[in-house]
């Protein structure tokens, strides 16, 4: 098939890529001339493992191209996928007007048969919204339908490739059949392909999210009740966890959830629900405890610092909001940093990928480190933000000479409390009890 996808961030890129990657003829556009220039020479703009390699391939096979022309690509096109952002306006609420922009600017170039179809995440109703208003600019019936992505940062190949389900919403029974025939090469594992209408899919999309934020805040709450209480949040998580009604997915505690998804998508699906006349009563609450657990680690730290916060040095392992990006949207790390920074602490930073994302809001506030362990030098503690894989297996005996006390503060829980008291350190986590080493309480 010939496809066009209009918006080369995340979403439109990995769905690109992989469409093209199938057999098919892909072409991308974007308005951002550097941007697209770029990805012409094989650079690819974000951090997605595997990502650049599958660009590169099919670029190189000719199923994959770029364009800054929106006519070029939609004319040929027997699918035109809208790929934009949605970001969240000031209320809370989805923003469309990029959206609505490529709505009006692809409406001219549609022949009869093109199907549209949002992979934007987007309000209930936005896909008949863009029914009516391609059908108000061209005078005729136009073919629309929604396609939510799943997509998890870090893994998203494997999620478009090997996808739990597809999700589309359309009108006609010949809408459907398009999508089945375009995704039948990801689904040989008898993985569903669930129809419905789009109001339901565009639903399907947001609930998906707020769901799995609700599960990370609540086990939040938890973990600080535990912490009041004297229990140990991993001990209570795997009590649980066993019951096949409740499972162990998202139900690990720390520092919350950031990103370019679950905090803009709690919000839209509160402000959608307020906006019917329905009281979003939990996923209000949701957005609070998140928004209230990035503090957290932060008032561990102050509390332990006190009176000489003021010029202490604190190293930081993870800026990125998850492991296996550079997404810093949101993320927990940035409330940290905002909160020493203003205490006028000195702050080091190492992190595999979101380094120069973060330079770029903080300049030279900060001291950056490729080596997690040359961050450690002369500081007076660490403090673990985000559970990449080359910090789970440190140095200890390294650490412990670098620092210039031997005091961790484990944001993600990647340390056990047992491995820690034995190596030395005083140790702080999330929801489980405290390491303090006898030494430390006896001076």
């Amino acid at each position: 098939m010939r496809i066009a996808v209009i918006g080369t961030g995340y979403v439109g890129l990995v769905t690109g890529t992989c469409f093209a990657d199938s057999g098919n003829d892909v072409t991308c556009v974007d308005i951002d001339a550097a941007k697209v220039a770029r990805l012409q020479k094989g650079e690819i703009p974000i951090y997605e493992p595997g990502l650049s390699e599958l660009v590169v391939r099919n670029a190189e096979a000719g199923r994959l191209t770029f364009t800054t022309d929106l006519a070029s690509a939609v004319k040929p096109a027997s699918i035109v996928y809208i790929a934009v952002g949605t970001p969240s306006a000031d209320d809370g609420s989805a923003d469309l007007s990029a959206l609505w922009k490529v709505v009006d600017s692809l409406a001219p170039h549609l022949h009869e048969a093109t199907l549209v179809v949002t992979k934007s995440t987007v309000p209930v109703g936005t896909c008949s919204g863009i029914y009516r208003r391609l059908n108000e600019r061209l005078g005729r019936n136009c073919r629309v339908a929604s396609n939510p992505e799943f997509l998890k940062e870090g893994a998203a190949l494997d999620d478009f490739m090997k996808p739990d389900r597809v999700v589309v919403g359309v009108r006609s029974a010949a809408d459907a059949e398009l999508l089945r025939e375009l995704y039948a090469p990801f689904l040989r594992t008898e993985k569903p392909f669930l129809i419905m209408g789009p109001e339901s899919a565009e639903m399907t999309k947001y609930v998906a999210n707020a769901l799995l934020s609700t599960k990370i805040s609540f086990i939040n709450e938890v973990a600080n009740l535990c912490a009041k209480m004297q229990a140990d949040v991993d001990d209570v998580r795997r009590g649980i966890g066993h019951d096949s009604r409740i499972g162990f997915a998202f139900l690990f505690p720390g520092v919350g959830y950031g990103g370019s998804c679950f905090p803009k998508d709690v919000r839209a699906l509160s402000s959608m629900a307020t906006a019917c006349g329905v009281e979003p009563q939990i996923l209000a609450a949701v957005d609070a405890v998140n928004e209230r657990q990035k503090h957290v680690l932060p008032a561990m730290i102050e509390k332990h610092l006190g009176a000489s916060v003021k010029g202490a040095t604190v190293a930081m392992w993870g800026l990125a909001f998850k492991p296996r990006t550079d997404d810093i949207r949101e993320a927990p790390a940035l409330t940290l940093i905002d909160r020493l920074l203003a205490a006028g602490a000195k702050v080091t930073v190492s992190d595999p990928e979101a380094m120069d994302n973060v330079r770029a809001i903080y300049g030279d506030k900060l001291t950056y480190h490729e080596r997690p362990l040359e961050a450690l030098r002369g500081a007076d503690l660490l403090a673990i933000l985000t559970e990449w894989s080359e910090f789970r297996n440190p140095d200890f005996a390294a650490m412990q000479k670098l620092l210039r006390k031997p005091v961790v503060f484990d944001g993600r829980n990647i340390y056990k409390p047992e491995q820690m008291r034995a190596a030395g350190f005083n140790y702080y986590s999330i929801g489980r009890p405290p390491v303090e080493q006898t030494e430390a309480k006896s001076q």
